[in-house]
């Protein structure tokens, strides 16, 4: 009888597994989903408060011009139409895109209005460090209902040691500021942290600090640029990297809150569904820096294959061969056996042709992603069982 009370849980945890997607029929993996929503990243601002030791861009007080973003906004809808695209989200950035917030509010308003007009949905995030976030543009955020996220990566020192001011003081402060300011206004931002060498030994305390104000949060791996190369000791170990991870996702584990999701939480890597390609580059994925320039890749943010002019320029980013590439996950050397090719599909095409000179080949991250991956599959059931009225006693 304990065996057969034993075989009715499983079967009612797997049913209900399947009922939600976190398991799926193995034939359904050969039928990945075709992408129906343009991202596009706008750099509204190539200034920083913010001097952070691992960033990509090389700063400067230019901003983009209100006609620039005009035309921003039709070039990205006109591609989203011609492609029946059903949704466009759209990533407010820098720099620190807060700087230039009059921008962000003209960009978003013409946004809804084409939005409307063609009949396509809008999702749009501000990425921001954190860092001089007013009452007034807390309250235009929640109006508007944007999606903020912000780069925090530790507690006190932890955070400070990468991400410092412009005056090389810490940053810490300031953005613990804001978490409290939009805490009273009921606004839940997104935590980014890029984890490093430096941080990665923090990274528990990060977790809990963000577990004990119900925040979530993703895991980002530090990935060297041309501006970065000279902070040597940004750079990781695998091992390392797996300890530290690890020991967060124990302090996780403690609480299993039921607003954070762990199905995207590391890296690029995506439980949720299976798929080919690691992001949107070269297919769903548009870049346009504050010239108007458009780029496949916003850590290639002047490496452009069109501008703003261009009729379609999703177009002309599908069918260039030149700039960064992100094949599918079966074309790579190293993965096209692997278990979990459709849950990192191969990882950041960018970061592997820096490292390893090509992009038809695994991740350099590979060993971790395997490490991390089924700890993070185990802990999303647990999580799903606390909190599903099925399975609550």
């Amino acid at each position: 009888s304990n065996q057969l009370y034993d075989l009715l849980g499983i079967k009612q945890a797997v049913d209900y597994q399947v009922h939600i997607g976190l398991l799926q029929p193995v034939d359904a993996i050969t039928s990945l989903q075709v992408a129906d929503t343009l991202t596009a990243w706008l750099h509204v601002t190539n200034e920083c408060n913010l001097r952070c030791h691992y960033c990509y861009v090389a700063k400067t007080p230019e901003h983009m011009s209100a006609e620039t973003g005009k035309q921003a906004i039709n070039a990205i809808f006109r591609s989203a139409k011609q492609y029946n695209m059903r949704s466009v989200h759209l990533k407010y950035a820098g720099g620190e895109a807060a700087i230039n917030f009059n921008r962000i509010r003209a960009l978003h308003r013409q946004a809804l209005n084409l939005a409307e007009e063609y009949g396509i949905a809008l999702q749009a995030t501000v990425l921001s460090n954190g860092v001089g976030w007013s009452e007034r543009k807390i309250e235009y955020l929640k109006q508007q209902a944007l999606n903020l996220t912000i780069s925090l990566d530790g507690i006190g020192t932890d955070h400070d040691i990468q991400r410092p001011m412009r005056n090389g003081r810490g940053s810490f402060a300031a953005i613990e500021r804001t978490l409290n300011r939009l805490a009273t206004h009921s606004v839940i931002p997104n935590i980014s942290i890029t984890i490093s060498s430096r941080n990665i030994a923090g990274l528990p305390q990060t977790v809990d600090y963000l577990l004990k104000r119900n925040l979530p949060f993703t895991f980002n791996f530090y990935r060297e640029t041309d501006l970065s190369a000279s902070h040597s000791d940004l750079l990781y170990q695998d091992e390392q990297i797996i300890v530290g991870i690890k020991a967060a996702l124990s302090v996780i584990e403690k609480v299993l809150p039921p607003y954070l999701s762990l199905m995207s939480l590391l890296d690029l890597t995506r439980l949720d569904a299976p798929h080919e390609h690691t992001c949107g580059v070269g297919n769903s994925y548009m870049v346009i820096n504050h010239r108007g320039g458009i780029a496949k890749c916003h850590m290639h943010l002047d490496e452009t294959v069109t501008d703003v002019t261009a009729q379609n320029p999703l177009q002309l980013i599908r069918a260039d061969s030149i700039g960064v590439q992100s094949m599918s996950v079966n074309e790579k050397e190293g993965c096209r056996d692997c278990e979990w090719k459709h849950w990192c599909a191969g990882g950041c095409p960018a970061l592997t042709y820096r490292v390893m000179g090509r992009y038809d080949v695994k991740s350099p991250n590979c060993r971790i992603y395997k490490a991390i991956l089924p700890e993070l599959l185990r802990l999303e059931g647990l999580r799903i069982l606390k909190h599903s009225p099925e399975f609550v006693s």
